[in-house]
């Protein structure tokens, strides 16, 4: 599932391949993607304008076009956001294609198509998007944070993955940041010691950081994303055996000797 970092790559394709460039044609290949939008509305306010400055709020990249309607995309569980040439085969998953005035293609990859794009064609419908979701994960400042958690009777992961509390944070991103912490998913989240909280809140900014250059949770063999998936799935840091069960209502991976 894209996160945070996965859509920050999304947002530096989208700035270097598409900002300033004028959309010559919208090739809707599957409508199923669309959201709250006609495929021919679509072509009709997006043809003809530049793409302006890309910016990222959590899981969605938002794309001005000039001082005209925003494209605001949600990647659900498979999509994805590629650049490609115009002589590029296909992929069969590949929805919607923006064809630009240099040949290149903006193209919108979506497997299970769960999310998908929406126009909003005023500030006021921009605003109303993002009133749904809570700060992004990457502005949050500790005592923002700390107090967040204090608040909140349920699992410290459901708190770090509800979009409408922290925006950004999915099931890997809340997996390896609990598992740096030292603190288990299903712990209250206002049970935490102010020490824990802020452990927790350190551990976020760090492991986002890394993944953010990586444009990904990246799979590496010292974080526990590069274990979760093994066979006999072993704790990097201590080589204890990892326990995986549900917790607020995801599958969740940690160590039972590091997270307590």
């Amino acid at each position: 599932m894209p996160e945070l970092p996965d859509v920050e790559g999304f947002r530096h394709v989208l700035d270097s391949c598409g900002r300033g460039r004028r959309v010559r044609r919208v090739d809707v290949r599957d409508a199923g993607v669309l959201r709250g939008v006609t495929a021919k509305r679509l072509r009709r306010e997006v043809e003809g304008r530049r793409f302006g400055r890309p910016h990222r709020h959590g899981k969605l990249l938002l794309a001005p076009l000039g001082d005209g309607p925003v494209l605001v995309w949600h990647f659900g569980m498979t999509g994805a956001l590629l650049a490609a040439s115009v002589d590029d085969p296909f992929d069969a998953h590949d929805r919607v294609v923006v064809t630009l005035d240099d040949e290149r293609q903006l193209r919108y990859r979506d497997q299970r198509k769960l999310q998908g794009i929406r126009l909003a064609r005023t500030p006021e419908a921009v605003e109303r998007i993002l009133a749904r979701l809570g700060p992004d994960a990457l502005d949050m400042g500790r005592g923002q944070f700390l107090e967040l958690l204090a608040g909140r009777r349920g699992a410290v992961k459901g708190v770090l993955m509800d979009q409408s509390l922290i925006a950004g944070l999915g099931n890997l991103l809340s997996d390896e940041i609990l598992w740096r912490a030292g603190v288990a998913p299903a712990r209250p989240a206002r049970d935490l010691s102010a020490a824990e909280a802020r452990h927790v809140f350190t551990a976020m900014r760090r492991v986002l950081a890394s993944a953010n250059r990586a444009a990904r949770v990246p799979p590496r063999r010292t974080w526990l994303t590069g274990h979760r998936d093994d066979d006999v799935a072993a704790c990097p840091r201590c080589g204890g055996r990892l326990r995986s069960r549900r917790v607020s209502g995801r599958r969740s991976v940690w160590c039972p000797h590091c997270q307590h």
